[in-house]
């Protein structure tokens, strides 16, 4: 048997398991919808889903839910993709 998990014994115990249980559950939703946002800026290069993946990856890091360099190295990319994307659409702007 798997005895590394104790079940909480005091009152105090028992609650503050009950709330890490209703954080963890808002914590996994957060950053799974990061996660999602991420990977769709990157698919579609729009620079509203780019722009959407930038604003959760801060709330993600505001939360501590990822590490603040963890969260600087994916907006660096994120950026990268919408100065790309911004210097095409310009490109072809003064072109016409």
């Amino acid at each position: 048997m798997n005895y590394t998990h104790n079940m909480p014994v005091t009152k105090t115990a028992k609650r503050a398991l009950r709330s890490s249980k209703r954080k963890q559950e808002v914590n996994k939703k957060v950053s799974s919808r990061m996660e999602i946002a991420v990977r769709l800026a990157k698919k579609l290069k729009s620079a509203k889903a780019i722009r959407e993946a930038i604003s959760l990856v801060d709330r993600v890091t505001k939360k501590k839910l990822i590490h603040k360099n963890k969260a600087a190295h994916l907006k660096s990319k994120l950026s990268k993709l919408l100065m790309k994307k911004t210097t095409k659409s310009d490109f072809k702007s003064k072109k016409k």
